[in-house]
């Protein structure tokens, strides 16, 4: 009976600290990036032009969200590559 209550456990790894660190880190980046690429593009490379100065920002926020799903992706195939491979219950014909 015990078998058949451990199969139905989870597997629940442990997040690290630097998998939120890069969490918060492109959560604030998120927020500065565009603004800041707003704002110098306005002044420095679309002479005022708002509407210019607002595709870059989206351009910027869209490059953000990008390099994190990558990097999430990379991420998790590493974890998953170095993470042993659980193997599958015996049933009761193989006992």
């Amino acid at each position: 009976m015990s078998d058949q209550a451990a199969v139905g456990k989870l597997n629940t790894n442990v997040a690290s600290s630097g998998t939120l660190f890069k969490l918060v880190a492109f959560s604030l980046s998120l927020g500065i990036v565009p603004l800041a690429s707003y704002y110098a593009s306005l002044h420095f490379v679309w002479d005022g032009n708002s509407t210019f100065a607002a595709i870059t920002a989206v351009f910027a926020a869209n490059l953000v969200l990008v390099i994190y799903i990558v990097l999430s992706i990379l991420d998790d195939r590493q974890t998953q590559q170095s993470s042993p491979r659980l193997s599958p219950p015996e049933s009761k014909k193989e006992r």
